[in-house]
């Protein structure tokens, strides 16, 4: 069991789906979080009442992570509730679906923005109120950083992208102990999921080649994120732990 008593944690795009189940994990394990969710104020409201359950402090952040002034205002209203960041998940994403060769300039600048530039503005607003103790950052990824799926170029690259930029946070942070990894999880049936055209096939091609013999589940991401933010992980730096039930060693 881990214990995050008295910890503060913020979680963007924890309203749903992967953030959801994590933002879960770090309550029952005692941290105080706070979820940071765009537009789907009813989800949040809704996780907001289960985060509550455990006897934590729990609040609900609306901004588009992508936009810097949002981000001030995320950050200054975290500040003025908790005080304090011990633990930060970089989880609100999004990105174009389409194949390499339909993609514009805004829909590429769109989607590297969003899921790989967003950390590093998160980062450089989270350090100021990570104390001496230090504190542990967690981006997610998917496996289409390293390997090409159908419509997926330009948030493939993206996502590859927000991999590189955590090895290199991890090693100017690790000496003020702040620990910066990534997770990538396998194919998830979240509602991100619902917007690939080939869902089906996505989901019935996952599940006749994983080992496990299912599919990962948001709370199979969520157990791993908990380990990662715990003082069990404090050597680990900079690196991408895959969640995929065995479906990326498979030939």
């Amino acid at each position: 069991m881990v214990e995050l008593n008295g910890k503060c944690a913020l979680v963007t795009g924890g309203s749903r789906g992967i953030g959801r189940a994590i933002a879960l994990r770090l309550a029952e394990s005692g941290a105080n979080v706070g979820i940071n969710y765009l537009r789907n104020r009813s989800a949040a409201d809704k996780t907001i009442a289960e985060l509550s359950k455990y006897d934590i402090t729990a609040k609900a952040y609306k901004a588009n992570v992508a936009n810097e002034e949002h981000l001030h205002s995320l950050f200054k209203k975290f500040k003025e509730d908790y005080g304090r960041l011990d633990i930060m998940i970089s989880n609100a994403a999004s990105g174009i679906l389409k194949p390499a060769l339909e993609l514009t300039q805004r829909h590429w600048n769109w989607t590297m923005g969003i899921n790989a530039s967003t950390l590093l503005h998160l980062v450089q607003h989270a350090m100021p109120l990570i104390g001496e103790d230090g504190g542990k950052i967690v981006a997610i990824s998917s496996l289409g950083s390293v390997r090409a799926i159908p419509n997926y170029t330009a948030v493939g690259a993206s996502k590859a992208a927000l991999e590189s930029l955590v090895r290199h946070l991890s090693i100017e942070l690790a000496p003020k102990n702040v620990n910066v990894n990534t997770l990538s999880a396998g194919v998830v049936d979240t509602d991100a999921l619902k917007h690939f055209p080939n869902r089906e096939e996505i989901i019935n091609g996952s599940l006749a080649k994983t080992p496990a013999g299912r599919l990962t589940t948001p709370e199979d991401v969520a157990d791993v994120a908990l380990f990662l933010v715990s003082p069990s992980a404090k050597m680990i730096h900079g690196q991408t732990i895959v969640v995929d039930g065995g479906y990326s060693i498979v030939a």
